[in-house]
C-alpha cells in the first residue's frame, strides 16, 4: 500500500482547524463537561466513521450522483443543527431568569463555581449519551463529510494496490487524528468552565452558540 501522507496529513489537519459544525458542538459539550465533550468528540468520530466506510464501498458515490438523496441529507443536517441552536437559545433564556432571579445554580458562595457533589451513574451516562447522539448525528448528517471521503481522499490514493484498502487506511488515519484534536481541544475547554460558568458570561456563550448553530443550519439549507 502506498500512499500520500505528506500532502493528506496537511489537507486533514487544515480541515479540522477549520472550525465546523462539530466543532461546535464538541466545544459547547466540554464546556458543559469534560466528559460529555469526549463522548461528542467519539460521536463525531464515529459519524466519520460511517462516511469512510460508506465511501470505501462506493455507496457515497449513489449519494453524489443523486440530487434528491443529497439533497435529503443536506435538509436533515440544516434540520439538526437548528435544533441544536434552538436548544441552546433556551439554556441560554434559563440561564437569564436564574441570573434575574439571583438563584444561580453554578455559583457557590463566594462567586466561584459551586462545589461539586458525587451524582450519580445514570446522570453520568445519559450525560456520556446525550454527547455521543450529538456528535455522531452532527457529523452523520453532514453531506460534506461524505464528499470529503468521497472525492478528496482518492486524491492521495495511488495506483497500486486497492483503491478500497487506501481509503480505508486513509479514512482511520483521520479518524484518529481527529480523536486526538478533539480531545485536546476538551481539555482546554475544561480549563475554562469556571470561567463559562458564570451567569453573564454563560448567557452570552449560549446565545452566541445558539445563533451560530441556526445560522449554519440556515445556511445548508438554503444551498440545498
Amino acid at each position: 500500500m502506498s500512499v500520500d501522507l505528506v500532502g493528506f496529513l496537511g489537507v486533514v489537519l487544515v480541515a479540522y482547524v477549520v472550525p465546523g459544525p462539530d466543532f461546535l458542538v464538541v466545544l459547547r459539550s466540554a464546556t458543559e463537561h469534560p466528559a460529555k465533550g469526549r463522548a461528542a468528540a467519539l460521536g463525531a468520530q464515529t459519524g466519520l466513521c460511517v462516511h469512510m466506510l460508506a465511501a470505501a464501498a462506493g455507496l457515497s458515490l449513489i449519494a453524489e450522483r443523486s440530487p434528491v438523496v443529497y439533497d435529503a441529507i443536506k435538509l436533515l443536517g440544516a434540520a439538526y443543527l437548528v435544533y441544536l441552536g434552538i436548544r441552546a437559545l433556551l439554556a441560554a433564556r434559563r440561564a437569564a431568569r436564574e441570573r434575574h432571579a439571583g438563584r444561580d445554580t453554578t455559583d457557590g458562595p463566594e462567586g466561584g463555581p459551586a462545589p461539586r457533589t458525587p451524582e450519580k451513574d445514570g446522570a453520568a451516562h445519559g450525560r456520556w449519551r446525550t454527547g455521543f447522539t450529538q456528535g455522531f448525528l452532527t457529523n452523520v448528517l453532514n453531506p460534506k463529510a461524505a464528499l470529503f471521503f468521497l472525492s478528496v481522499l482518492p486524491q492521495f490514493v495511488n495506483g497500486g494496490g486497492s483503491t478500497a484498502q487506501q481509503i480505508f487506511f486513509l479514512g482511520i488515519l483521520d479518524v484518529l487524528i481527529g480523536v486526538a484534536y478533539w480531545f485536546v481541544l476538551v481539555a482546554v475547554a475544561a480549563r475554562l468552565r469556571a470561567f463559562l460558568a458564570r451567569p453573564k458570561v454563560r448567557h452570552r456563550w449560549e446565545l452566541t452558540t445558539g445563533w451560530l448553530f441556526i445560522a449554519i443550519g440556515i445556511g445548508v439549507a438554503a444551498a440545498a
